[in-house]
């Protein structure tokens, strides 16, 4: 294979690498969106829902993010989660819809600990190790999690009720005293930028394998100097090998980036349900081990994995929360606030733990109404409670026969019950966002037919 075309192989297969780990390094320094800086083994914790211009996330979310990236060089840590918050206990009414995700450095989710996994809502501590670990499980923890890599990135959502006390009590704490990061592997500073990507990937390879099968997979990339030890071979690399890895980035990221936006001008909704499905040699606490979750060609996960981490940093499995999105109406037109939308909804979405509905500034990727009490009509959970409550602050009205008509326009509507059910358009074009989260298998399987964005002016 000529190296150009193996350089671009290499950039699709290591983009997730060198993307989650430049978006650790910088959690560290400058923290992004509502989240300060923090070091490794310590939790950041939002005050708000994550905007959508946030680095890591694709799409705005009406949870409330805490973040830690966790060092486990020095050995394993524990993390202690709360219990339910709800008066009635985890499946109560009251209880606030929570979920935390564990990501290697390779993007791939790992283990979830939450109410709508087997793991339950259970206060207490689970222990979080790193790879061939063998020591002594302490007594009384809630469980192990396996970490694949010796960094993983804990994200925990929150719905936005009572989420203050359940940030306190959330705390990463050693088992015994070691020697911990409080950086990453530095690449060589004397690699020129266009070549900066590969040394990251060389460095952070090392450092960071991924599973024996992907190991064997990697290996062709030899040539490439990638699997070199120590001094970095790109700081007076030949021009022929620079010419080509030069050439194999721009490939590799033009194949990444059109498969992103392959789906871009569809018309009506498009749902990923199995966008990380890529996943295919680490099954923890919390995961769902079988066929249906899993990219059946190892080689065609790599491209898969490469647009998740592009699109849609540390997004979920698409059995704890799915994003169906709509930049164009059901003629194909694009979405734009000059016009006016009616979508109707037959009854609640399949969607356990709740569902809303959001519009996006395609420009600035701004919440439209985000300063406002207008930010989304939202859904509700089988309970009643709706996610998201304390941004809008409002309910919906359904019609008798269960149906929800929602309006997405600029103007407020005369009718009283339109103008509860109105989503605020943005000037100019816009993107709409269906977030189900805990779906039914109405929304997994495709059954369930999502409402058309009919234009009415």
């Amino acid at each position: 294979m000529e190296l150009v075309a193996l350089a671009a192989e290499a950039y699709v297969y290591g983009y997730p690498l060198v993307r989650d780990l430049s978006v650790v390094e910088g959690a560290m320094y400058t923290g992004y969106g509502p989240l300060p800086p923090t070091p490794f083994n310590h939790f950041a914790h939002a005050d708000r829902p994550v905007p959508p211009d946030t680095p890591f996330v694709s799409v705005g979310d009406d949870t409330v993010r805490s973040v830690a990236h966790l060092d486990l060089s020095g050995g394993p840590v524990l993390l202690h989660v709360p219990g339910p918050d709800g008066p009635d206990g985890p499946d109560g009414p009251d209880s606030t819809y929570r979920v935390l995700q564990f990501v290697d450095a390779w993007t791939d989710n790992f283990a979830y600990v939450g109410r709508h996994r087997p793991t339950g809502t259970r206060a207490g501590d689970w222990l979080v190790v790193p790879p061939g670990w063998a020591g002594r499980v302490p007594d009384g923890v809630l469980g192990v999690i396996d970490a694949p890599t010796s960094v993983v990135t804990v994200v925990g959502r929150s719905g936005a009720e009572r989420v203050s006390a359940f940030q306190e009590q959330l705390t990463v704490t050693y088992v015994e005293p070691g020697t911990h990061r409080t950086g990453l592997p530095a690449p060589d500073p004397d690699v020129p930028e266009p070549l900066r990507f590969f040394e990251q990937l060389r460095v952070w390879m090392a450092d960071f394998p991924p599973s024996a099968p992907d190991r064997a997979y990697q290996d062709r990339f030899q040539p490439l100097g990638l699997l070199e030890e120590g001094a970095s071979p790109y700081v007076r690399a030949d021009p022929v090998l620079v010419r080509a890895l030069t050439e194999g980035a721009a490939r590799g990221g033009a194949r990444v980036e059109e498969a992103v936006r392959a789906d871009a001008v569809r018309a009506g909704w498009v749902m990923q349900p199995h966008l990380f499905d890529y996943n295919l040699d680490h099954y923890g606490v919390g995961t769902i081990d079988s066929p249906e979750w899993r990219i059946a060609d190892r080689e065609a996960s790599y491209l898969t994995r490469a647009v998740a981490a592009r699109s849609a940093l540390w997004g979920v499995h698409g059995y704890e929360a799915v994003y169906a999105r709509a930049l164009c109406d059901a003629g194909g037109g694009r979405l734009n606030g000059a016009h006016s939308y009616v979508l109707r909804f037959e009854g609640r979405p399949p969607a356990e733990a709740g569902w809303s509905l959001a519009a996006y500034d395609m420009a600035a990727y701004d919440v439209a109404g985000y300063d406002g009490a207008a930010y989304d009509v939202a859904g509700y959970d089988v309970a009643g409670s709706r996610i998201g409550e304390s941004l809008a602050g409002r309910v919906p009205a359904y019609a008798e026969d269960g149906s929800l008509t929602v309006r997405v326009q600029r103007e407020q509507p005369d009718d009283p019950v339109a103008a509860v059910n109105r989503l605020p358009a943005p000037d100019g074009d816009f993107r709409l966002v269906l977030r189900l989260c805990a779906p039914g298998a109405g929304i997994l399987d495709g059954t369930y037919g999502l409402p058309a964005v009919e234009r009415v002016r």
